[in-house]
């Protein structure tokens, strides 16, 4: 049985002291971690309490504190922002590092998950980053009060209530909250993130998972919390975050610093076997990774799509890009462009063809806004000229050779 939580402080970003809990596993300890709680919470609301508590029991030491202005921590509310959060979790790790040892693992719930990724950059030892419901833009918290946004731009300031409290929010607080990047910075983040999410989430929407995502680069993962609430208050679901982020981080403990693998130059993509299975590979090319393998059914594992899924995408992709430069030249009031392919293999109708099979891809093409059938038409032209799908329709010379 894991001992009762250390009631410890240390100096938070604006000079207060600030209260903090670290649990501690009853053996030894694989490594410490550090939880950022939720907008106007507490160290001590249950996402925080029963994640950092599972967590124990997989062998970590968690430190959780509350905010400046929050819970037990010194200080005033009204002159903190998002920016002295994560100063307060940089100063956090650097008490783990001065007293005990620093975190290898940064948690944040809801906006502690987009202040984890802002502070990870300036916490050297840490190996891997995990948000939980967390948004893809700080600003989106402006929401909880979004009744006074009107009266804190002309009074500077305004009494909200959060959570049943009353805070002071200050015009500096919602211009620190819109001046974030936190897209940029996970795009930069140069560590594993794993990003956990509710799709029933009713305060932070999925889109915000998906967002996070698709900025991050590789090793990246996402973890569907299927029936959880944003709040995560059910036991289960914390139990399930704690063994999930075990196992994840584990595989990077162990791992010695190396040398990263250089980009290719640009223009150049490099595919390499991953070793995951047969099939298995990882797509490398001056500015992102990708991974590519066959489904299960063609004895894949399907760590990421296959080779003609991304075909297909390329086109898709190609025609969508083509579609909106045409709709921005124009003028066009063009909303939204969704394309959806298929590839297939047919047996081709000529008869000179009947013993084998043809390629067929089948697209289909949404068009959002207030076009004139017209144009609507012109659109559907302009599609077939997109250069992708000139590539697939031209002579294409592929010469290969051995790389001496």
């Amino acid at each position: 049985m894991a001992p009762p939580p250390l009631k410890v402080q240390f100096v938070g970003s604006l000079g207060d002291l600030l209260a903090a809990k670290l649990e501690l596993p009853s053996g030894p300890i694989r490594a410490y971690a550090l939880f950022a709680h939720c907008f106007s919470c507490s160290k001590d609301i249950f996402a925080a309490a029963r994640i950092s508590k599972a967590l124990t029991e997989e062998g970590f030491a968690v430190l959780r504190f509350d905010f400046t202005g929050l819970g037990h921590s010194e200080g005033d509310f009204a002159n903190t922002n998002f920016s002295s959060n994560v100063g307060d979790l940089i100063a956090a790790a650097d008490f783990l590092r001065e007293e005990y040892e620093a975190p290898k693992l940064l948690i944040g719930h809801s906006l502690g998950g987009s202040a984890v990724v802002m502070a990870a950059g300036s916490i050297p030892e840490v190996i891997g980053v995990a948000t939980i419901g967390a948004p893809a833009d700080p600003a989106h918290v402006t929401g909880h009060f979004e009744d006074s946004l009107q009266i804190i731009e002309e009074a500077g300031e305004a009494l909200v209530q959060l959570g049943g409290k009353p805070f002071t929010i200050k015009q500096q607080f919602v211009d620190d909250l819109r001046s974030q990047k936190v897209l940029d910075q996970v795009a930069n983040l140069k560590r594993p993130i794993l990003i956990f999410h509710a799709p029933l989430d009713q305060v932070v929407g999925i889109d915000n998972a998906t967002s996070l995502f698709v900025a991050a680069r590789h090793p990246k993962s996402f973890v569907s919390l299927d029936n959880a609430d944003h709040m995560v208050s059910r036991k289960e679901d914390a139990h399930f975050i704690s063994t999930l982020l075990s196992g994840w981080i584990d595989r990077y403990l162990d791992e010695e610093p190396s040398e990263a693998a250089p980009r290719p130059q640009d223009g150049v993509v490099v595919v390499t076997e991953t070793g995951l299975g047969n099939y298995s590979n990882s797509v490398l090319t001056d500015r992102h990774t990708l991974t590519t393998d066959e489904p299960t059914n063609m004895g894949g594992k399907d760590t990421g799509p296959s080779p003609y899924e991304y075909l297909t995408a390329s086109l898709g992709a190609c025609t969508s890009m083509t579609l909106r430069m045409y709709a921005d030249l124009k003028q066009l009031p063009l909303e939204r462009v969704r394309v959806s392919l298929v590839h297939e293999k047919k047996h081709a109708e000529d008869s000179a063809e009947a013993s084998g099979k043809l390629d067929h891809i089948t697209r289909e093409i949404e068009i959002e806004g207030d076009l004139s059938e017209d144009q609507v038409a012109r659109m559907l032209e302009i599609a077939d000229k997109c250069p992708v799908h000139r590539t697939l329709h031209s002579p294409v010379i592929i010469e290969t050779r051995l790389k001496s």
